[in-house]
């Protein structure tokens, strides 16, 4: 992984989980999460048309799932996680398209249309991860779906002021509708009363979901429970960080800190998950 990739992911919360398991396995994390950082930079920042760039990456993708080779040297960095795992090619691609929906769609009418673009955003990293670990079960991954579009449902809502400057508005638009939240609104300094009570709306929304998911830490054993654990227990503690804004996201950041996360990785390792979705 390049420095650069490493000085982005040491500002996330999964490498609290990540520094506990044993090289095998963070070196395939690491593999994926090169893959996922690429696929976002090229969709959020790379520059020239994305599109493009984008659809050639996704074609070298296919490449190395067919042929074993690849171009770009993080696809070639990938490889050997995927042949040690025979993981599928299907949700790798669908986080490419994901960012290829970014280019053309920046609002969501409704929550269940947000939804269903977590479930190419978000819900591929925890099947991949699944995989990482051979775990293959359909209800383990049922349940990471859940915890996955927690998280995505939990990264919007913290940046919501910077995903407005980038022209992207991932508030559903029927809730800003019911709430009485005009767009404009996102622009100011610090929240109004009606648009602090829609983020604590859909903060709780997404901790439902976070907490329906949780149980998939039961079912998991040995270095995936720790890893999994350490994904749930990053978004329990963004909730919480959420939540401490009392909506006002604009005003305050909701980062949580990593001693807390860390404090919850151990509770839901303690408890299996019955505890520390829900702060």
């Amino acid at each position: 992984m390049s420095p650069d990739l490493r000085a982005r992911e040491s500002g996330e919360n999964f490498p609290v989980a990540l520094k506990a398991l044993p090289r095998r396995h963070r070196d395939d994390l690491h593999a994926v999460y090169a893959f996922a950082r690429t696929v976002d930079e090229l969709g959020d920042s790379a520059a020239g048309d994305r599109v493009a760039q984008l659809r050639r990456f996704d074609d070298d993708l296919g490449r190395l799932f067919a042929t074993g080779d690849a171009e770009h040297p993080v696809l070639r960095g990938l490889r050997p996680t995927i042949e040690a795992h025979g993981l599928d090619a299907e949700p790798f691609h669908r986080l490419v398209l994901a960012n290829l929906q970014d280019q053309a769609v920046h609002r969501y009418e409704s929550f269940d249309d947000l939804v269903g673009y977590c479930r190419l955003s978000a819900d591929p990293v925890g099947r991949i991860v699944l995989g990482v670990f051979d775990i293959h079960d359909a209800r383990l991954t049922a349940l990471s779906d859940k915890v996955c579009t927690a998280l995505q449902l939990v990264e919007h809502w913290q940046d919501v002021a910077e995903d407005r400057r980038a022209g992207r508005v991932y508030l559903p638009q029927d809730d800003l509708r019911a709430h009485g939240v005009d767009e404009s609104h996102l622009d100011l300094p610090s929240a109004t009363e009606q648009l602090a009570g829609l983020v604590r709306f859909e903060t709780e929304r997404a901790a439902g979901l976070l907490a329906e998911g949780a149980p998939i830490v039961r079912g998991l054993h040995g270095w995936a429970r720790v890893c999994v654990a350490g994904f749930v227990a990053g978004g329990a503690a963004t909730v919480a960080a959420l939540r401490r804004t009392k909506g006002d996201v604009l005003a305050h950041q909701a980062k949580p800190s990593k001693a807390g996360t860390l404090t919850r990785v151990l509770a839901m390792l303690a408890t299996g998950g019955r505890r520390g979705a829900r702060p």
